[in-house]
């Protein structure tokens, strides 16, 4: 499984304009919505699954790197939305530190086994400093699916 089998190019944002954890969340779902991954009446109720697993505890990972995450039955496969803040955003990270990256994934209720891989392959990509660098220096989508691109080919 690759990243980009499930990234949407067309829900990619460089420069999220939001500051606040679920604002954030709302801008990548919208993003997904936009990109016609998720049926526009689904999009509160995906917000809410996505805030009631931040409940349970932060997805900032750390590293300027957040992925928030849920299972819904508001999809029927693995989809996943990309942003990027140059601000940073407090998102409750383990280390203290705001967020740039994101990475949000939305499975279906069903489906334990994609999502947990595609959970890992994005983290252990995000494991790589020069990867995230890349990634924040990224000043458009077509450089962010390139970047992920590569580091895809690269990881087996």
């Amino acid at each position: 499984m690759q990243i980009m089998d499930f990234l949407s190019p067309k829900a990619i944002i460089i420069g999220i304009e939001s500051t606040k954890k679920e604002d954030v969340i709302k801008e990548l779902v919208d993003a997904l919505v936009n990109a016609g991954d998720i049926k526009k009446r689904f999009r509160n109720k995906l917000i809410d699954s996505l805030m009631s697993r931040e409940a349970l505890g932060s997805t900032a990972i750390g590293q300027g790197i957040a992925i928030p995450h849920a299972k819904s039955d508001c999809v029927e496969k693995l989809v996943a939305a990309f942003g990027l803040s140059n601000k940073g955003v407090d998102f409750d990270s383990l280390d203290g530190e705001l967020a740039y990256i994101f990475f949000l994934l939305v499975a279906p209720s069903d489906s334990a086994g994609p999502h947990l891989k595609a959970l890992a392959r994005i983290s252990r990509m995000l494991k790589d400093k020069y990867f995230r660098d890349t990634l924040r220096a990224s000043q458009d989508d077509k450089a962010v699916v390139k970047i992920i691109t590569q580091e895809d080919e690269k990881i087996v």
